[in-house]
């Protein structure tokens, strides 16, 4: 009994820590299977034998990261060879020639190719104010071959750009043919440079940089739609030459909704004009962009019509700005050669007569027929009764 109450083990290899059972001293078994048990983290879990990575499993990873490397690259290279072969902007020197048509909503992207083209030799510049002048037409009232660039709210810097990547591909252009709308006569001492998104990569000297220039989302879809374009299997955005009529068919043309819609643009500022006339920074690039040009090129400006809502009221800010900004227009081609400025921007039997208007600055199809017509007259200096000769 005496052994029993001092805690001495009992059974086989009792006492001995050699075998198995139940009791107390310092047993090898007990001590064995503490070791063997993991041991418990803070959390109350037992914690695993630790991982480690030896350097026999560098290799795997070292394989691993090159086939997941290669296959990225694989990945990209299919679309981006598709990129460079369709080329949408024709903007590659590399790419093969197709029958691409301009597809991008952005003629920002398009047109460069247009202005590098050599089947034009004329050009029209400017915003949706001069999108309707047909090529066509103006091939045959002024001579040359046109392509219409005017793009949907462009500002005078994009204009110029344009013109310097056609100057550059034209070293003789026939026609150059300007609108001059807000764009040029902006109010304020800084130059709006892009509204829109714009490809600077385009517009340069060089064509290489376009292989980094088209490596996107955004040149893969437009690849897609002049595929598709080609197929035959989606309409054409623009024409090969730029043009498009891009207002509501004129058997759709309804009074009461122009109307609502001159309503709805409100009249110009009629404040009082200022002792001094604000300054208009945006006219600075008009002669240096004339410039590029050689003197045998003709240089034809022309103020678009506006309605007579839009020009403003005698002694108004609004009046003003464009007497301003005519003048100063007379100012900087000065000493040009071969330049001709017309003005269409004046109380006129067009601008007069809301008919002749979808909205307050966009005229209607027969409109830009007869701007076509008198343009020519104006090349030749005759000003008719919808315009005036400010240069010459």
């Amino acid at each position: 009994m005496a052994r029993l109450r001092s805690g001495t083990a009992f059974g086989p290899g009792a006492g001995t820590g050699s075998g198995p059972g139940f009791g107390g001293g310092s047993g090898r078994g007990r001590g064995a299977a503490a070791a063997s048990r993991p041991p418990h983290r803070a959390d109350g879990f037992a914690a695993g034998p630790p991982v480690s990575t030896t350097a026999a499993d560098a290799p795997q990873w070292r394989r691993f990261l090159r086939l997941l490397a290669f296959a990225t690259l694989a990945m990209a290279a299919l679309p981006y060879a598709a990129i460079a072969t369709i080329d949408p902007w024709d903007a590659l020197p590399g790419s093969p020639a197709l029958p691409r048509v301009p597809v991008t909503t952005n003629a920002r992207y398009t047109f460069p190719a247009l202005a590098r083209s050599p089947r034009f030799d004329s050009v029209v510049l400017g915003t949706s104010t001069s999108r309707l002048l047909r090529p066509q037409v103006l091939d045959r009232t002024l001579g040359g071959h046109f392509a219409n660039l005017a793009m949907n709210s462009a500002t005078a810097w994009e204009q110029v750009r344009l013109l310097e990547v056609f100057a550059r591909a034209h070293p003789h252009p026939a026609t150059v043919l300007v609108g001059l709308d807000d764009s040029w006569c902006r109010l304020g001492e800084t130059i709006e440079r892009n509204a829109r998104p714009f490809p600077d990569w385009m517009y340069g000297p060089s064509r290489w940089p376009g292989y980094a220039g088209m490596f996107n989302l955004y040149a893969l879809q437009e690849s897609a739609s002049e595929l598709w374009t080609m197929l035959g299997l989606k309409p054409p955005r623009y024409g090969r030459d730029g043009y498009t009529n891009f207002l509501p068919p004129e058997d759709a043309y309804d009074p009461a909704k122009v109307d609502a819609i001159f309503h709805a643009w409100g009249y110009p500022p009629a404040d009082p004009a200022a002792s001094t006339p604000p300054p208009q920074a945006t006219l600075s690039l008009l002669a240096p962009a004339l410039r590029l040009l050689p003197p045998t090129t003709r240089k034809l400006l022309f103020f678009t019509p506006d309605s007579l809502e839009q020009q403003g009221l005698p002694g108004t800010v609004t009046a003003q700005k464009w007497t301003t900004c005519k003048q100063a227009v007379a100012h900087e081609v000065a000493g040009i050669a071969n330049v001709t400025v017309a003005d269409f921007m004046i109380p006129s039997p067009i601008t007069r007569d809301r008919a002749h208007y979808w909205d307050p600055i966009h005229y209607r199809v027969p409109v830009a027929d007869t701007l076509m017509q008198d343009l020519a007259r104006a090349e030749h200096g005759e000003a008719s009764g919808n315009d005036t000769l400010l240069v010459p």
